[in-house]
């Protein structure tokens, strides 16, 4: 009997992961990579530690992070395989090191945003719709803090610019939620809307965001355009933690919401419920995640502990 295709199961995999509300988009790139090598170099049978670690560092990059990255999808994979297979190995842990604690991320300052969204208004074509659409997007991703896929993926139907509402359907953990807008960003939509049902190079699509040439943003698209633009503003590595990326879009909505409302004197403890559900967060931990501390953030919040350690310094003399 032919053991099925590596193929195969990573599909059988993702199916039982997914059930389980993963996500795993990062997860399965690496995984059907794995699936396209083992049966390029005429792999049967059963995972071995041998394949996964040839696989693992055959990656392209020269970080050696990237290796012990593979490596752990390859794992998960595994010990999912060898509840069904008992010839399955599974790679220990720490095998090519551990995983490296993550760089802090970088929390964008308004004069970045603001370069940001110039450099995406000079996108070729000249006066085009696909300049406009990339204006409009990630200016929602800065007022939002939507994750990247979620904005993609916004239909017609799901931005109602009458009442300033998105709808965001079974993204993360298959997870649909509401994401009310501010008047301002509602505005800055509709504009958009109108840009794009005027321009008659655009295709007919239900997508929000789409160019003259697609019907709707791409993942790879819009982190291509990105890498662009980052590169023409010679936002390198050098003297950051890390290059921007347009995920930390995100992590800089959170560390600027959360100092503002620090510096408002609020109940952060309530409010962080309520961004939680805002960002589509199935644990309070998950938004605390992407919490930064810039030094704003920690002379408000060294503030805010003075006073409540000393609160006779609040009494008038």
């Amino acid at each position: 009997m032919t053991p099925p295709s590596f193929h195969r199961l990573v599909d059988d995999y993702l199916r039982v992961r997914r059930g389980l509300g993963f996500d795993l988009e990062s997860t399965e790139w690496k995984l059907r990579d794995f699936a396209s090598y083992a049966d390029r170099i005429g792999h049967s049978g059963a995972v071995t530690v041998e394949l996964a670690v040839e696989w693992a560092q055959s990656s392209r990059s020269s970080n050696p992070a990237q290796a012990v990255r593979r490596l752990a999808a390859v794992r998960q994979f595994a010990r999912h395989r060898a509840l069904l297979d008992p010839a399955t190995e599974v790679p220990p842990a720490g095998l090519l090191g551990r995983i490296p604690r993550r760089p802090p991320p970088h929390i964008y300052t308004e004069a970045e945003v603001a370069a940001l969204l110039q450099q995406a208004s000079r996108l070729l074509p000249e006066h085009g719709l696909r300049p406009a659409t990339y204006v409009a997007y990630f200016s929602l991703l800065v007022s939002t803090g939507l994750r990247l896929s979620e904005a993609c993926l916004l239909t017609t139907n799901d931005v109602d610019l009458v009442n300033g509402v998105l709808v965001i359907r079974e993204t993360k953990f298959r997870k649909s939620r509401l994401v009310p807008l501010h008047p301002s960003t509602t505005e800055a939509l509709a504009r958009y809307a109108d840009r794009r049902n005027g321009c008659r190079a655009a295709p007919r699509s239900e997508y929000f965001f789409r160019t003259e040439r697609s019907p709707r943003l791409q993942r790879h698209a819009v982190e291509k355009t990105f890498a662009g633009i980052r590169q023409r503003l010679g936002w390198a590595g050098h003297g950051r933690t890390r290059q921007p990326r347009i995920h930390d879009l995100r992590h800089t909505f959170v560390t600027r919401r959360l100092l503002r409302w620090c510096q408002d004197g609020a109940d952060v403890d309530r409010k962080i419920l309520a961004l939680a559900t805002y960002l589509g967060h199935a644990k309070v931990t998950d938004t605390y995640w992407y919490c930064t501390a810039v030094p704003e953030l920690l002379g408000s919040t060294s503030q805010r502990f003075e006073r409540f350690a000393h609160p006779a310094l609040e009494r008038p003399s």
